[in-house]
């Protein structure tokens, strides 16, 4: 059974706005509270990491420079591990403040000797990919800049902390001796300085929740500007991932065309052949024996209902014929009625879009419907389809059991390889007991306004 949504429900109509508010601003502090927490974590451990900074740019660089003589040559590879895993530590921390950074080094090259031709070979890559140097300059800038950042929403919180203290009594025996303690330039030597002070010191802690998270988001672009690709690695990645997909495309096509081969030998061809012989036997036995011939002719006519249902299959293979008909949203929809599972299909698709698009995520759809029938035991699908931001937008949710993972052969291998022949991806998250979420991303536009039935 599938069951079809067109859209999300709308949310019912509430008559107690106002009344809602309060509860809606508190949640907001208490998640701001709890933001500025996270984020003073993540500064204390980026000052941290600041300091093992300076040990990593200090002693890749002196092996950096024992390459010279080639003894750097045997610690480079390990060195180059760590300082490349400490970036992207801070990468994630960068993403984590919404400024997303890619990794910008070029592939290692493949089929790397195991002996010391290999290992040389491998530094060499090191050393010629400008990530690597642009790496230890942040290294080098960061020993100052991620202690500075990174320590500041502690010191905020720690500074606020120390003026309620000093105005819930410390200062009377701070002041003792007649100078009172400077705080915020306050004196704090009476019970009004004090609650000048306190006053301060909320100020303080108002600044430490509102700028804890803009703080980070500052180291962040810090982290963008140094260990994000420059214009020069996006292109040269881009015209790497062209080159590959380019290369799948080609094989896909040739696998494509060595499948229709196959089944038009072994199936509808065979047929024909076997239809030819029945009829040469016909011939034969028309004189001679009417209801032998009567026989061959019913053998004959059932070939030929056979090998004309192989030959519509194998058209439905290629392109099937729905989806000329009706369009993605109905392709996919039959796929749900087809499928065991219950299957619940939403597409949002206003327009119609490139035949070859509506193929290569059809087919991507069936082949993840497929597979979580027979490996996932899933008892639901949810398939979401949906164009925006000139890009189309797939989503196979299960209920399965989880731990799918893309591996060379399999089949969600296949289906990544056929969407990046189109610069599309596929994204999967599925931890071990599910469920399991298929993302499909392919940029196209749309094209005239299409009806569909739902």
């Amino acid at each position: 059974m599938s069951r079809i949504r067109t859209g999300p429900s709308p949310a019912p109509p509430s008559g107690d706005g106002p009344a809602l508010a309060p509860p809606r601003v508190r949640e907001d502090g208490r998640t701001r509270l709890s933001r500025a927490a996270q984020d003073t974590l993540v500064g204390a451990l980026i000052a941290a990491g600041a300091l093992a900074s300076v040990v990593l740019f200090l002693t890749t660089t002196y092996f950096v420079i024992l390459c010279l003589i080639g003894i750097g040559f045997l610690a480079l590879p390990h060195l180059t591990t760590a300082v490349r895993w400490v970036c992207d530590l801070n990468r994630r921390a960068a993403a984590r403040s919404g400024v997303p950074v890619e990794r910008p080094y070029r592939p290692e090259p493949e089929e790397i000797e195991r002996d010391i031709v290999g290992w040389v070979r491998r530094c060499k890559w090191i050393l010629a990919d400008p990530a690597t140097w642009r790496d230890l300059l942040w290294l080098f800038l960061n020993s100052a800049v991620g202690l500075l950042l990174g320590s500041a929403p502690a010191a905020l919180l720690y500074y606020a902390g120390e003026g309620l203290v000093l105005a819930c009594g410390l200062w009377r025996p701070v002041a003792a001796d007649g100078v009172g303690r400077w705080y915020a330039f306050i004196t704090v030597d009476s019970w009004t300085a004090a609650l000048a002070a306190a006053l301060a010191a909320l100020v303080v802690f108002a600044g430490w929740v509102h700028l804890s998270p803009w703080i980070l988001k500052g180291y962040a672009y810090f982290v963008l500007f140094l260990l994000g690709p420059t214009q020069r690695a996006r292109l040269s990645s881009r015209v790497r991932h062209l080159s590959e997909t380019r290369s799948g495309a080609l094989d896909i096509q040739a696998a494509e065309l060595r499948r229709i081969e196959r089944d038009l030998h072994d199936g509808a061809q065979a047929r024909l052949v076997s239809l030819g012989l029945t009829l040469g036997a016909v011939d034969r036995q028309l004189d001679r024996n009417t209801d032998e011939a009567r026989r061959l002719l019913h053998d004959a006519r059932s070939s030929s209902v056979q090998a004309l249902r192989e030959l519509r299959g194998l058209v439905r293979g290629i392109h099937p014929p729905v989806l000329a008909e009706r369009g993605l949203a109905d392709a996919v929809r039959a796929l749900g009625l087809a499928s065991p599972l219950p299957v619940n299909v939403t597409a949002v698709l206003p327009g119609k879009l490139p035949d070859p698009v509506e193929s290569a995520i059809y087919f991507s759809v069936s082949e993840l419907l497929t597979n979580a029938l027979k490996h996932a035991d899933a008892r639901r699908v949810e398939v979401d389809l949906r164009h925006a931001d000139g890009a189309l937008h797939g989503l196979v949710t299960d209920d399965g059991r989880g731990g799918a993972e893309m591996s060379a052969g399999s089949g969600l291998e296949g289906i990544r390889r056929r969407l990046a022949s189109f610069d599309g991806v596929l994204e999967i998250n599925s931890p071990p007991g599910g469920p399991t979420v298929m993302k499909m991303e392919l940029p196209c536009a749309l094209s005239s306004p299409k009806t569909s039935s739902s």
